[in-house]
């Protein structure tokens, strides 16, 4: 399962760093991504990195949010900046995910609980 945390109360023009970490019997993390889902609108890529280490962003955040991630710790990480009124949201996280069951091996996306971010003016 992932675990998502690090959200809260910030002003206009802070920044936060959320986290998500990955926990089970897992044999491999593929893509991991963070997503969001502002009040009252669905939800959003914020930005996703594989394995490797390669990202991709939404281009209207790309300036101001870093998706990292440490394969070690099965954790993935988003450093916010200069964040606005606008990006208030329940940031969620999710993980590609291998398992192992017995002897079978099994891939599925996992989705971390959300945690909120309220940006105030």
């Amino acid at each position: 399962q992932l675990q998502a945390y690090g959200g809260g109360l910030v002003q206009a023009g802070g920044s936060l760093r959320l986290s998500c970490a990955a926990s089970g019997c897992i044999f491999s993390i593929g893509n991991m991504g963070w997503y969001r889902q502002p009040p009252g609108k669905q939800r959003e890529l914020i930005a996703r990195i594989n394995s490797g280490g390669s990202t991709n962003y939404a281009d209207s955040l790309k300036d101001r949010f870093t998706i990292s991630r440490d394969n070690a710790k099965n954790t993935v990480y988003l450093q916010m900046n200069s964040l606005k009124p606008g990006d208030t949201a329940v940031y969620y996280c999710n993980a590609d995910v291998t398992v192992v069951t017995g002897t079978q091996y099994k891939t599925f996306t996992s989705w971390g609980q959300g945690t909120l971010v309220t940006v105030s003016s």
